[in-house]
């Protein structure tokens, strides 16, 4: 496995892997690699020949106060799963290689897509997001990128980019992984105290809920976002911070609720933010 900590290496490093014709694949992260992580590269392995990844904590997707300082980092680590996994290239670069220049003067205005779900809470948060993955993008010239489902804004917004830019990368989203007791995978779980972890599952369990009230006729949005609250109210170490059901390539909220549209919600456990969805399916 090759290792590029410099965009000098990188483009060395590429122009052995990339030749013209041979396809590449991309899985960003910001380290913290999990078996969310290994899900995608597992994916990217089955559609390109040669995979890249790259582990980047992008200070411009974190707000005042967020938790970048904290954010879980273990470059050794993570450079060892990954090439246990096969994975050809990791682009680990320092914040100055990424933005050589400073803070960037020109970004990737989000759109009203902002305006929704995270984006409400988290002003600034998408525009980092897809700054960061353009120039990952421009960088590394990948044919396919792979993301998670969990992270839906992000993904949406994403493959919105990629088409209103017509930047010619093949997105790709691989399912949610789970923990055995339903909580999504995430690198935020490991700053989660053992009270807050045993807790955190029950953010699983609301959307369960909903998905059964779904099945069973329920159409009504709010009737499947208070079956969320009802089954959270009691849980003193979560508190939700949103809860609302869309279409999963617009992003905007439906009622009547049809097949296909997703419960997305976020909430902190403890001091930790977490996020998850689950798309609605008829019985």
């Amino acid at each position: 496995m090759i290792v590029a900590r410099t965009r000098a290496g990188l483009a060395e490093a590429l122009a052995a892997l990339h030749p013209p014709g041979h396809r590449l694949a991309l899985v960003p992260t910001m380290g913290g690699i999990h078996q969310g992580h290994l899900s995608l590269i597992d994916l990217a392995h089955e559609r390109a020949p040669a995979v890249a990844a790259s582990i980047f904590v992008n200070p411009l997707q974190f707000g005042p106060g967020e938790d970048l300082a904290s954010y879980p980092r273990d470059p050794p680590r993570d450079l060892a799963v990954l090439e246990e996994r096969g994975v050809d290239l990791v682009f680990l670069p320092a914040v100055e290689e990424m933005y050589t220049e400073g803070e960037p003067a020109v970004t990737v205005d989000p759109g009203p897509l902002e305006e929704r779900l995270c984006g409400m809470f988290r002003p600034g948060h998408f525009r980092g997001v897809l700054t960061v993955v353009a120039k990952l993008f421009g960088l590394i010239r990948p044919d396919i990128a792979v993301f998670g489902r969990k992270d839906l804004q992000q993904l949406v917004m994403i493959e919105r980019m990629v088409r209103d830019i017509e930047l010619g990368i093949e997105i790709i989203a691989c399912d949610t992984v789970r923990e055995p007791d339903g909580l999504a995978v995430s690198s935020r779980n490991a700053l989660l105290s053992s009270d807050e972890r045993e807790a955190a599952p029950a953010l699983a369990r609301a959307l369960d809920e909903a998905a059964a009230r779904f099945r069973e006729g329920e159409r009504r949005a709010n009737v499947l976002l208070g079956t969320v609250h009802d089954a959270l109210a009691e849980n003193k170490l979560l508190r939700l911070q949103y809860a609302e059901v869309v279409d999963p390539r617009s992003l905007n909220r439906v009622d009547p609720v049809p097949e296909g549209a997703a419960v997305a919600l976020a909430a902190f456990c403890g001091s930790v933010r977490l996020i998850d969805n689950l798309v609605l399916e008829a019985a």
